[in-house]
């Protein structure tokens, strides 16, 4: 008995953002590891990739992940 069920249809209005193809699809065509998503909307899967890039910038300006301390030379 599979730990984890695999799910080959989405679920309806379910989108995804296809990584290797540069596309959205409605359900989970191609492989986890090449989508981003669900979204809610065909539109906010179409802004998967600047919401990626924006939330990358947010974190890497977090200062609670630049705090100086052990390992830090800077410190």
């Amino acid at each position: 008995m599979a730990l984890f069920k695999r799910r080959t249809v989405g679920k309806p209005g379910e989108w995804y953002y296809c990584l290797k193809h540069g596309t959205v699809e409605e359900g989970p065509q191609c492989r986890a590891a090449d989508r981003f998503g669900p979204y809610a909307t065909r539109e906010e899967a179409t802004h998967a990739m600047e919401t990626a890039s924006e939330r990358n910038l947010e974190w890497d300006t977090d200062p609670k992940w630049h705090d100086k301390g052990k390992g830090d030379p800077s410190a």
